[in-house]
């Protein structure tokens, strides 16, 4: 029950039995969770860092209850308060750290690649928990394990994933992994937010929303993330959410018993209406609940198969 790297960085570094270890695991944590009792010895005198870069509520959160709930020493590092306000830079950082006898920093970071340089130079295990417009492989895990709960498998899944596709590190993590598992791909948003050659994965790119979401098995929206637009890339979010946003009357065009995913947190009445969100095919509170025994998994899976902690 390990995985063959030290860190999780990509989805593109999970092999597909990898991945489903990764939810049988799963399985076992989320039973912990639903039991009440939510402690566990696995991960006692482990210890977990949370450095997050960038704002986050779920991820840090799941973060640091997967670990308490596995036994461990969890602590969140108040980056604006700490040495990186004066300096610091991200190497030093994380030796810093991994000398304080620390066994897995989560890290968030707004640039893509952090993550990776980080791991390059610690020894101990590292978490990518979102770097920049790249990827965000423990959400990815998390929705596809949703998924597979609920629709029994990937191959021939149709799943469409609509939205702000260019700023999405959740939707290029998706991708990847959903296309490796054998499931049906559709990106769909403004022209202005679809990457450029981004169909070389293996997915069909459209811009009619309603196109995509005909017939899917799962329908999973996106936040506009106007904050890491440089520019404006829509009239407005009125005229967005009018073309582009998903409501019941479009949700109905999927297929009978379809999903409705976001991956949070969801800017009601823009990309999504309230109505389909708090409707029955929402699983967006499940996504939530499965985030931390997925979390709780690959803590377990990255400390337990590794000797000597961070050695």
């Amino acid at each position: 029950m390990s995985l063959r790297s030290k860190d999780l960085l990509s989805m593109r570094d999970l092999t597909e039995g990898e991945i489903l270890e990764i939810f049988s695991t799963t399985d076992e944590m989320k039973a912990v969770i639903e039991s009440g009792i939510k402690k566990m010895p696995s991960l006692a005198g482990k210890t977990v860092l949370n450095v997050f870069y960038e704002n986050s509520t779920r991820t840090r959160m799941s973060f640091e209850l997967a670990a308490k709930y596995l036994g461990a020493n969890a602590a969140n590092v108040p980056v604006s308060q700490s040495s990186v306000a004066k300096g610091e830079n991200l190497i030093d950082t994380g030796r810093n750290l991994e000398a304080m006898g620390t066994d897995v920093i989560v890290i968030r970071h707004a640039m893509s690649g952090a993550p990776h340089l980080l791991a390059k130079n610690v020894s101990c295990s590292v978490i990518n928990a979102g770097d920049g417009m790249n990827e965000h492989p423990t959400q990815a895990l998390l929705d596809m394990y949703t998924m597979k709960k609920k629709k029994g498998g990937f191959k021939g899944l149709k799943v469409a994933i609509v939205g702000d596709i260019l700023h999405s590190r959740v939707a290029r993590s998706n991708l990847w992994g959903l296309v490796a598992m054998g499931a049906d791909v559709t990106l769909a948003g403004p022209a202005t937010l679809l990457p450029r050659d981004i169909h070389k994965a293996g997915v069909r790119v459209i811009t009619d929303v309603r196109e995509a979401v005909r017939g899917a098995d799962v329908v999973m929206v996106l936040r506009i993330q106007l904050e890491r637009q440089k520019s404006a890339l829509f009239p407005s979010t009125s005229e967005y959410s009018e073309v582009f946003g998903v409501n019941n009357a479009m949700l109905a065009l999927a297929a009978p018993g379809a999903l409705l995913m976001h991956p949070g947190p969801v800017n009601r009445g823009v990309e999504l209406m309230s109505e389909a969100m708090d409707g029955d095919q929402s699983v967006i509170l499940e996504q939530v609940t499965n985030g931390t025994a997925v979390r709780m998994a690959l803590l377990t899976m990255l400390t337990c198969g590794r000797q000597g902690g961070n050695a």
